[in-house]
């Protein structure tokens, strides 16, 4: 076999390998909406989800909507909202995760109300574009860490082996 023959069997053989390292990483994470209750989409969460692979869970501490380094805080709730997720993303980022990768979130608002469930909502549905929202708790709450705080999320992702 002649010698760029071979360079080009070897570059073919890693190309594949390096696809199948990439495909392992994608996770498959299942929701469920059972049909004897009300379905959960429209207010941008599942029911429940799993993960039946393996692979480590990555806990994330709660996300404020604190702007940049300096940790500004609006004091317009949908800015924070957006913040808080963009701040949850840049987290999952650091272990090659996007939001298709949690499992179950959790939601403080201060002095929750109809409006901001529906910010909330609204902005949940622009970032999970397919539905496929995870497990999710909305806690209302008088106050967070900080003045001028409005809104703290958590999560809980799943990194595949």
């Amino acid at each position: 076999m002649n010698k760029l023959l071979q360079l080009s069997l070897l570059c073919l053989g890693i190309l594949a390998f390096s696809q199948k390292n990439k495909t392992a990483k994608t996770n498959t994470i299942s929701h469920k909406n059972p049909s004897t209750l009300f379905d959960p989409t429209p207010f941008a969460f599942s029911h429940s989800t799993t993960n039946n692979t393996e692979g480590q869970y990555v806990f994330i501490s709660g996300q404020s909507g604190g702007e940049d380094l300096d940790h500004h805080l609006s004091a317009d709730f949908r800015t924070q909202v957006k913040y808080s997720l963009k701040n949850l993303e840049a987290v999952l980022k650091e272990y090659g995760l996007g939001v298709k990768d949690i499992l179950k979130i959790t939601i403080l608002i201060v002095d929750h109300d109809q409006e901001k469930l529906k910010i909330w909502s609204e902005e949940m549905h622009n970032t999970w574009q397919h539905n496929n929202f995870p497990a999710s708790t909305l806690i209302p709450v008088p106050r967070l860490a900080l003045d001028g705080m409005m809104i703290e999320v958590d999560a809980i992702a799943f990194l595949k082996k």
